[in-house]
Order: C-alpha cells, then sequence, then structure tokens
C-alpha cells in the first residue's frame, strides 16, 4: 500500500527569500555601467552611490516580484518551473507577501531619498511601468518586449542619476538594443518550453518561434554594431584619451553569439540571470570584457 507523499513546506524566512529571486539581482548590475563608463570607479563616494543605487533598486523590484508572483500564481501553477515558486506553491500566504512588499518598499524609497529626489523619480518611474505591465502590457504583442527594455533603459538612467552623470546617446541605444535581444530571447524560451504556451500567457500565442529568432538576430546585429560605432566614436575617444575600448568588441560579439548558441542549442533565455550566473564561458567572457574596458578606461596612456 503506498502513500503519498508529503511535500515539505520550506520555513518561512527561507520562502520569503525564494520569493524576492535574489538571482534576479544581476540584473541591477546595469546600474553600475554609468559608473565605469563615466571613469568614476575610483572617484571618492561615487562607488558608494552606485552600490546603494543597486540595492535599492534590487529592493523595489524584489517587491515587484512578489506582486507579480501573487497575481500570477494561477498560470504559474501550470508552468513546469514557475510553479515552484512559494506563491505559485502555497509556501508564503497573502498576507505574508503583503508584510514583504511593504518591507522592501520602503527600504528601497530609504536609499532612494538618500540617494537624491532625481534617482527617487526614476524609481518611482521604474515602479509606475512595472504596475502598468502587470495590469496589461505585458498582454500585448510586441510592447511588453518593449516594457520589458524600457525597465532596463531605467535602471541605467538610476545608476547615471545616482552618481550626476549624463546617460549618453550610445549608452541609451545599446541598453536598448540589448534588452530587446534578451527578451526576444525570453519569450523564444518560453514558447518553445511550454505545451500550452497560450495558457500561461495569452499573447505568446501571438508569437512564433521563427518570427522571434528574426527579432532576436535583427537586435543582435544591430546592438553589436552600435557598440562597436560608440568604441570608435571622436566622442568616445575625446572622453577615453584613446581608441582602446575597441578591443572590447570582440568580448561583446563572443558573448552575443554565445547568448545564441544557449538559445538554440540548450533552450536557454527564459531566464537570463540563470544564464549569466551558470554558463562558465560566458562568464569569463564579460570578466574579460570588463577587464579590458577597465584597462581602456582607467589606465594612464
Amino acid at each position: 500500500m503506498s502513500a503519498a507523499v508529503e511535500v515539505k513546506r520550506p520555513p518561512l524566512v527561507v520562502a520569503a527569500i525564494r520569493a524576492l529571486r535574489p538571482k534576479q539581482w544581476t540584473k541591477n548590475g546595469v546600474l553600475l555601467v554609468p559608473l565605469l563608463f563615466a571613469r568614476g570607479i575610483f572617484t571618492q563616494g561615487l562607488a558608494l552611490k552606485a552600490l546603494v543605487a543597486v540595492a535599492s533598486f534590487s529592493l523595489l523590484a524584489s517587491g515587484v516580484y512578489v506582486v507579480n508572483d501573487w497575481f500570477d500564481r494561477e498560470k504559474d501553477r501550470l508552468h513546469p518551473e514557475k510553479r515552484k515558486r512559494p506563491l505559485a506553491a502555497g509556501h508564503l500566504s497573502g498576507g505574508a507577501a503583503v508584510v514583504l512588499v511593504a518591507l522592501c518598499w520602503a527600504a528601497a524609497g530609504a536609499l532612494g531619498w538618500w540617494l537624491g529626489t532625481s534617482f527617487l523619480a526614476v524609481l518611482g518611474s521604474y515602479l509606475v511601468l512595472q504596475v502598468l505591465y502587470t495590469g496589461g502590457l505585458k498582454r500585448l504583442v510586441l510592447v511588453d518586449i518593449m516594457a520589458i527594455a524600457l525597465g532596463f533603459i531605467l535602471r541605467v538612467v538610476a545608476g547615471a542619476e545616482a552618481i550626476h552623470v549624463e546617460v549618453s546617446n550610445w549608452l541609451f541605444l545599446c541598453t536598448l538594443l540589448g534588452a530587446l535581444f534578451l527578451g526576444f530571447a525570453k519569450r523564444r524560451a518560453e514558447l518553445s518550453s511550454l505545451e500550452d504556451a497560450s495558457s500561461h500567457r495569452a499573447n505568446l500565442a501571438e508569437y512564433t518561434v521563427p518570427l522571434l529568432d528574426q527579432m532576436m538576430s535583427i537586435c543582435a546585429a544591430c546592438c553589436i554594431l552600435a557598440y562597436g560605432l560608440y568604441t570608435v566614436s571622436k566622442e568616445t575617444v575625446d572622453h577615453v584619451g584613446s581608441d582602446h575600448l575597441k578591443f572590447t568588441v570582440p568580448f561583446v560579439v563572443y558573448g552575443v553569439f554565445r547568448y545564441l548558441f544557449l538559445v538554440h542549442k540548450r533552450g536557454a533565455g527564459g531566464a537570463p540571470e540563470q544564464v549569466l550566473l551558470s554558463d562558465a564561458p560566458l562568464l569569463i567572457d564579460i570578466g574579460l570584457a570588463v577587464a579590458v574596458a577597465g584597462w581602456a578606461l582607467y589606465v594612464p596612456r
């Protein structure tokens, strides 16, 4: 006589931490890009402000994740991976989720206030965008990906506001194109991994794998071109004092091609943060790119 297998409920603290999705905080590393390219890492106080900005955005985003998971819990139970999320699995109650969101957003707001009203305004804009995304934008074909890309642009703007530098046109373009590339890859992974994709996300029925492959290819090519042109533009050469940033282009090309390989051959892309944290060649490539960028930007000529 077989007995039913009882699924052990994790402790409340563990469930709460899982609900915050700390692995996805890697996305907020984008806030450090303005610090790197503004050559401000060794300027007193700027690195600390940038790190506080990352912490503030991470807490705000975690609160948004909890809200999204609460509204999507029924659909998430149909997903092979998302059904393991604490709210979908019933490991976290609605009351606990409300407390968790309140704590995250209060802490994010406090850190944002310390960084200044301009940063706080961007933080608020991101929250409004996420409310609109949850409320309806995620159901609109193509608009959903544009909203994801706008979220990354706001991250970059927030990183710049935290240290009081301007976002260059090149950085705006590269962020937009890179985020669109990741967004289309995410939708492709969802469409490929689910038997009935539309039951999980209605607008997935409007996409096809060939269509997403085409849009990914366009974004990948444009992103590489935009970054390459940025490294050799007169504005960049004058700012850096040399054209040595062009030596980071091969790493960007490899990174984009490696990601495409993982999407097509390994079925990755559904969780970009997981890809970045688990693929050794990609991690090495990113590390080398940052090292070469650091040499180009910070080593005196």
